[in-house]
């Protein structure tokens, strides 16, 4: 896995003054975590962008903070509610020799013949897994292949998954991931179908009598 460093720098600019800061093309963050107070940091908004664009939350990244380095995870990420790029970000320290707990999002991979055969829909049950290793075998993402889904009814449990022995899945092995269901038809009832075949000739036969009584009265 290759080191994604970012350089940051102490800030002093809190408050409403941080808006001057994001206009100077800086983005503010927070460090905090292993043996570390809350530190208000600054990092380039252009560069940093960029790189945590493609990092998850469960990605190692290392904060060179005026030449001292931290291991840390992305935490939150706020963004412009228009625009959406980054506003804020919090980075939470990490100690390599100590097996943390996270959420690590899960990414589906592959086509499911049950789809491309059957018309199947996938169907969801899980986003992320617990899992606890130590920071340096996280994994950014947990690829589930689903091309071994053959037809309806067909689905991945967390049991099925092969990963890394040096992470430890913390979910419940019984969960499903992803199954392969039937596309919902939607049948109109056989009561409401006869309902609807009764109204008609009442509609036309009460046209047609209001059209008689019209002529009558003429």
């Amino acid at each position: 896995m290759d080191t994604v460093v970012l350089k940051a720098s102490s800030r002093t600019v809190i408050g409403k003054q941080v808006r001057a800061l994001r206009r100077a093309g800086q983005l503010p963050a927070v460090l905090y975590g292993h043996d570390v107070n809350p530190t208000p940091i600054s990092l380039d908004a252009h560069d940093a962008g960029k790189i945590l664009g493609r990092l998850t939350a469960s990605s190692l990244v290392t904060i060179d903070l005026d030449g001292k380095e931290y291991p840390a995870l992305v935490r939150e990420r706020q963004r412009h509610t228009i625009k959406g790029h980054l506003t804020h970000v919090d980075f939470q320290i990490v100690s390599m020799t100590e097996k943390l707990r996270t959420d690590v999002g899960i990414e589906l991979t592959g086509i499911a013949p049950a789809v491309k055969d059957f018309n199947a829909i996938l169907v969801t049950s899980l986003d992320a897994l617990e899992v606890e290793c130590f920071p340096q075998d996280l994994p950014a993402r947990i690829v589930v292949d689903v091309s071994g889904l053959k037809g309806i009814g067909d689905g991945i449990r967390v049991r099925d998954l092969v990963i890394s022995d040096k992470v430890d899945i913390l979910s419940d092995a019984d969960e499903m991931i992803v199954i392969a269901t039937a596309a919902r038809v939607e049948v109109i009832p056989e009561a409401e179908e006869a309902a609807v075949e009764e109204a008609e000739p009442e509609v036309i036969e009460k046209g047609k009598k209001e059209e008689e009584e019209g002529e009558e009265a003429k």
